[in-house]
């Protein structure tokens, strides 16, 4: 069922009547969902708030991409099953459905895609597809949702990250204080804020860092001037492609809501928004910010701080005894 969310008829009324206000920036206001199968989503709301998903019966998506934490999780790298350290940091499911592609190195080209890949980790969920459903099908009211939204009485894995795929396009963060500026109130801003955007423009941030996310459109070399001592084995895209040419070009993270999203980079190794700022400006600008040029800098970064996803947290179908038990020592 396609159905308008609330409020979105009142933003994009603004957008419609506000574009000369943000023509000419290289970044646009975020619009909230305006389309949505809202059974898909009610249904992907559940799975990804399921820890069964796993091998442990103890991680589920939000583990990794907290929802009350900027949808990420503030570690360097994420804690898999049997504790085990990933080698890259998680990027925040905020405002990913408007990324170019999935995951750092852009393995997967759509949200649906990337909703299997943890699952089957055997680094994260440690699960398979096939046993995922053999849980899913062992719990009636499951069962009987998925009838009801795919109409099909046995469950794919497909139907699986459809749904959680829905539901992840909810997550964005429209109405930022940026937002509200570059919609027309001259006053969401402040003198620091408003150096630190135009701060951000003059030095080159916008040419990566740029439309609704503020990122997350294109892979671009980590260390351009100077070459990035990174403590990740990730390469990039050149996992995906093959080309030694796209050694350590990773995605562009979106900076919508990075004051929430520390610590930054693949490798997580810039703890603090103002070392990010230092390290991003000598490696990929040549250029060494002054303390009061960073502070700036951070300043506009935080305006760009959204509403945050609200809703009721979902109810969970109780397991059966044919359920089969989590393993979360194997």
């Amino acid at each position: 069922m396609k159905n308008a969310l609330s409020g979105a008829a009142t933003l994009l009324a603004a957008l419609t009547l506000s574009t000369t206000a943000f023509a000419k920036e290289p970044i646009q206001p975020i619009a909230p969902v305006q389309q949505l199968n809202l059974a898909q989503s009610e249904l992907g709301k559940k799975l990804y708030f399921d820890p069964r998903l796993s091998k442990s019966g103890f991680i589920s998506c939000n583990s990794c991409h907290n929802l009350s934490m900027g949808g990420t999780d503030n570690l360097k790298t994420s804690i898999g099953h049997n504790w085990q350290q990933g080698p890259i940091n998680a990027p925040t499911v905020l405002n990913s459905s408007l990324n170019i592609a999935q995951f750092w190195d852009g393995r997967a080209a759509d949200l649906q895609e990337q909703a299997g890949g943890p699952i089957a980790n055997p680094g994260e969920m440690a699960f398979t597809h096939s046993l995922a459903i053999d849980v899913l099908e062992s719990i009636p009211q499951y069962v009987t949702e998925f009838q009801q939204v795919f109409g099909t009485d046995q469950i794919k894995i497909e139907q699986v990250t459809e749904a959680i795929a829905e539901f992840e396009k909810t997550l964005v963060t429209p109405n930022s204080r940026f937002d509200q500026w570059l919609l027309g109130d001259k006053n969401a801003l402040s003198a620091d804020e408003l150096s630190g955007y135009q701060l951000f423009k003059d030095s080159g941030c916008a040419a990566c860092h740029n439309g609704e996310a503020v990122g997350g459109n294109s892979f671009q070399k980590m260390g351009v001037v100077e070459a990035y001592q990174a403590k990740s084995p990730a390469e990039g895209l050149s996992a995906v492609t093959g080309k030694d040419s796209d050694r350590f070009k990773f995605k562009v993270p979106t900076l919508r809501n990075v004051e929430m999203t520390y610590p930054y980079f693949h490798d997580g190794e810039a703890e603090t928004l103002a070392e990010a700022v230092d390290v991003m400006g000598r490696l990929q600008l040549g250029r060494k910010f002054s303390p009061t040029e960073n502070d700036q800098i951070v300043a506009f970064l935080k305006t760009l701080t959204g509403d945050q996803p609200q809703f009721q947290l979902p109810i969970l179908p109780p397991s059966t005894d044919q359920t089969p038990q989590p393993k979360p020592f194997e």
